[in-house]
């Protein structure tokens, strides 16, 4: 193929390039082991150009992939300068271009027939338990990455000749409490992998490795313009804005406040976004790891654009980022803890960056989405005793957290800034099929949604406990005390709740960072944030007030005193009364 190429041929190979990802994606979702994977799908696979830039993630979580498999690839070259055909590698080091220690992913280089290496298979899957001295992946209070305890592999060799180091695969065995969950999944991990590596050979024969070569170059030119356009709709801006995580012990009495400076230059067609306006590293593991600062900014970019325009390194180069060394978002040493770096203080990053672009658009942004994590999505652990065997799961049992955005309500089960939506929720039946867990009561709250002419999601409220055993939840969660905030008049999201239920039914208000242990008898009451409202409520449609009101998602006294609008008995609207409401107003 020597002719050069042409709108169409780049289409064609972006859909090639995106369903190899997807035949990635799709393996380790039908043959995951633990629940993490195969039903809640907290896991992302992508491509990595040779030279480490990212080319395809189709169907991601994007806290996992917008940077960081770069980061890790170019790790894995730099400590293994000899890389060879049937290597692999695993990779969670934050310090080295992870997410945090629970991503454990596993690297696949990829070769032509000349032995030059041309891409990288990346497979980031969320453990349950990576060996960490509580059984959580999420280690808030942990005072640095020993506390933690997790086992960290800095672009470690496990499969050599496409066989495994049996050295390395004991380890992890030893060290993990649920090992053959851990080995199912790394089998599933695996076997993604190395699908990637069969199709992307393929695919390098079928249309010859030169002219991928240079579809990588057309592809990220063309991003890079459609970057450009969506940046020169915009006005030129310097708007800075804050979001606070809710204070836990160890932090500033006020909490940790992120400070983002975002600049919009339309002329030249860049973003700046400065981080360095933040306080130092804490002695807890909150702290954002480089990939995930980064990829934070971008989702905030994202989010606030052009939903066409492709992610990818193209429309990254648009992005100029000032990050500081030894800030709580930005840069962390070793071996300062990174345990939650992929949620809670991630989503305070994207949030104000998000929202600054709404300030200055009424046609961009969004407001801000619910922090996470809630006890509804706690990880849970003890001894199953209908089989007397260990478990360690993280469950999915309730989220929602979307924003209004400036032409629609939110996307309800957003789950957070850096998911997007695309984990899924535990199906009732089958988590408590596979735990000895029950859920009681799962359902959305009524008037607790960030009103808006676009709203945002409401609260949702679940009640789970143990089946006939104790059982450990440990949880870091946020958004109790500042919610998700709404942008150009919109109002504040449903704040977040958890308690614990005792066998008499009273109910004990739980601290933010959780670490308990229930009874047989007892419950966990989990309540997620809401979402952010886009714009003024009395500006929201009339029919889809009464629609809200009719689905019990609103009552009508709210109806009323937040949008201005009388809905009668029967559910008719009031006309008159309501005309003369949002007159006043």
């Amino acid at each position: 193929m020597t002719k050069p190429m042409d709108g169409v041929q780049l289409a064609i190979l972006n859909n090639r390039w995106e369903s190899i990802a997807r035949k990635m994606a799709n393996t380790l979702l039908r043959t995951g082991r633990s629940g993490v994977l195969a039903t809640a799908r907290d896991f992302s696979c992508c491509i990595v150009t040779g030279d480490h830039k990212l080319l395809s993630a189709a169907e991601s979580i994007p806290i996992h992939v917008l940077v960081g498999p770069d980061m890790m690839a170019r790790s894995m070259a730099e400590f293994h300068p000899n890389l060879r055909k049937g290597d692999a590698y695993l990779h969670n080091s934050p310090y080295h271009g992870c997410s945090h220690a629970a991503d454990l992913s596993v690297l696949i280089p990829v070769f032509d027939d000349d032995g030059r290496h041309r891409y990288t298979a990346v497979v980031k899957a969320h453990q349950a338990d990576i060996g960490n001295s509580l059984p959580t992946t999420y280690m808030g209070a942990a005072k640095d990455v020993y506390n933690e305890g997790a086992l960290i592999f800095p672009a470690v060799q496990v499969q050599r000749d496409y066989k495994d180091i049996d050295d390395i695969v004991r380890m992890c065995r030893m060290r993990i409490r649920v090992p053959d969950q851990w080995w199912g999944d790394y089998l599933a991990m695996m076997g993604a992998g190395r699908i990637a590596e069969r199709e992307i050979t393929a695919l390098g024969k079928e249309v010859g490795w030169d002219h991928l070569a240079e579809y990588e170059q057309r592809w990220f030119e063309y991003s890079e313009g459609r970057m450009v356009e969506a940046i020169r709709k915009l006005p030129k801006a310097t708007v800075r804005r804050s979001s606070t995580h809710d204070p836990v012990p160890g932090t500033p009495e006020e909490g940790i406040k992120i400070n983002a400076t975002v600049s919009i230059d339309p002329d030249e067609g860049y973003l700046d976004v400065d981080l360095t306006d933040n306080i130092d590293a804490l002695e807890l593991g909150l702290n954002v790891s480089e990939a995930c600062t980064r990829s934070a900014v971008l989702i905030g970019v994202f989010n606030s654009l052009d939903p066409d325009v492709p992610r990818n390194d193209g429309s990254f180069r648009r992005v100029r980022m000032k990050l500081r060394e030894g800030a709580v978002v930005g840069i962390p040493r070793h071996p300062t803890s990174c345990s939650v770096a992929t949620t809670n203080v991630a989503d305070r990053i994207t949030n104000p960056i998000q929202a600054a672009f709404a300030e200055v658009s009424a046609t961009h942004g969004l407001a801000e989405t619910g922090a996470i994590l809630p006890a509804s999505m706690a990880v849970i652990s003890g001894t199953d005793p209908r089989r007397n065997t260990p478990f360690v799961n993280q469950i999915f049992l309730g989220h929602t957290g979307g924003a209004g955005s400036p032409t629609h309500d939110a996307w309800l089960t957003l789950l957070h800034a850096g998911n997007a939506g695309m984990c899924y929720m535990d199906s009732i039946e089958v988590i408590e099929l596979a735990y000895p867990i029950r859920l009681y009561d799962r359902r959305v709250v009524p008037d607790t949604e960030g009103a808006g002419q676009f709203n945002g999601a409401p609260s949702m409220v679940c009640e789970y406990g143990p089946a006939g055993c104790k059982m450990s939840v440990n949880a870091v969660s946020d958004g109790g005390i500042n919610r998700p905030k709404g942008v150009r008049g919109g109002a504040d999201g449903g704040a977040s709740r958890q308690l614990r239920k005792r066998a008499d039914g009273t109910l004990e208000e739980l601290p933010v960072v959780i670490s308990v242990e229930i009874d047989p008898d007892e419950r966990i009451v989990s309540y997620t944030c809401g979402g952010g409202g886009y714009g003024d409520p009395k500006r929201r449609s009339l029919a889809q007030v009464a629609y809200d009101v009719r689905e019990g998602l609103v009552s009508r006294e709210r109806a009323r005193s937040v949008y201005g609008v009388v809905i009668n008995a029967d559910g008719s609207i009031d006309e008159k009364e309501t005309a003369r409401l949002r007159e006043a107003a």
